[in-house]
């Protein structure tokens, strides 16, 4: 009888490799197909915000600029005037930026730094002019899904950069290592907030967003910032969890 357990032994523990390996496949799967129905929804948000505030901000901005330049030079109202249409300038370009982050979701058919410096090529002028994209290493092989969350993040924490530190340099580096893939992304602009780095912006997810993708896939995620020191954001995922797990061996019955 003990020889006749012994030998159920190893055929247990394939059975259940077996299932933990077809658990982790399906929530894969299922996590791709949530991602692409996220992308769907992103798209339709963006393609609405476009056409309706966006456009309508950018209407207001050019009658305001007639409406300025209707006024005498010496008018009070024309440095109030000219100071509101600043303001929406900002806040179009804010909004600009957005929409690009909107758009931007899709999985990089390419390299993670070749994603990166695609995406760095849609950016105004001024936006290029104080970002640096370092590469070290060679591009590891990684599963797609693993892939669009490391890019998310780390073009969630450059928009974040671009948008609110009033950074004159951005440097984002990616590092392939042995063990694991890495990514900072630091500037030095005018730093976050303890309350907002441990609670985020209020009305804004992006830092939560940042780490519960972190999470998602085994990743640490770290960020180191103070008021008027810059901010530096690292991404650490082991290649472990990158791998595309297709690649792996399903355990035999």
């Amino acid at each position: 009888m003990a020889r006749e357990t012994a030998g159920l032994q190893p055929l247990t523990e394939r059975i259940r490799g077996y299932f933990a390996f077809y658990n982790q496949h399906e929530s894969i799967r299922e996590q791709v197909l949530r991602q692409e129905e996220r992308r769907r929804e992103r798209t339709r948000i963006a393609r609405e915000l476009h056409d309706t505030l966006l456009q309508g901000l950018l209407s207001a901005a050019m009658q305001l600029q007639v409406a300025e330049g209707w006024l005498p030079p010496d008018s009070p109202a024309k440095p109030l005037l000219s100071r509101v249409r600043d303001l929406m300038g900002k806040g179009i370009a804010e909004g600009r930026a957005a929409l690009q982050g909107l758009r931007s979701a899709d999985v990089p058919s390419t390299s993670l730094d070749q994603a990166l410096f695609d995406f760095s090529e849609e950016l105004a002028a001024t936006d290029r002019a104080r970002l640096r994209i370092m590469k070290m290493g060679h591009p590891k092989p990684m599963d797609s899904a693993v892939l669009q969350q490391i890019y998310l993040i780390a073009r969630e924490a450059l928009l974040n950069s671009l948008r609110h530190s009033e950074a004159k340099r951005i440097e984002v580096e990616i590092e392939y290592r042995p063990l694991k893939v890495r990514v900072v992304v630091r500037d030095d602009g005018i730093g976050i907030e303890s309350h907002i780095l441990n609670s985020g912006r209020k009305s804004h997810w992006g830092l939560a967003g940042m780490r519960e993708r972190a999470t998602t896939i085994g990743a640490q995620l770290r960020i180191w910032s103070k008021p008027k020191t810059g901010t530096e954001l690292e991404l650490s995922v082991p290649l472990t969890s990158a791998q595309n797990p297709s690649r792996s061996r399903t355990p035999r019955l």
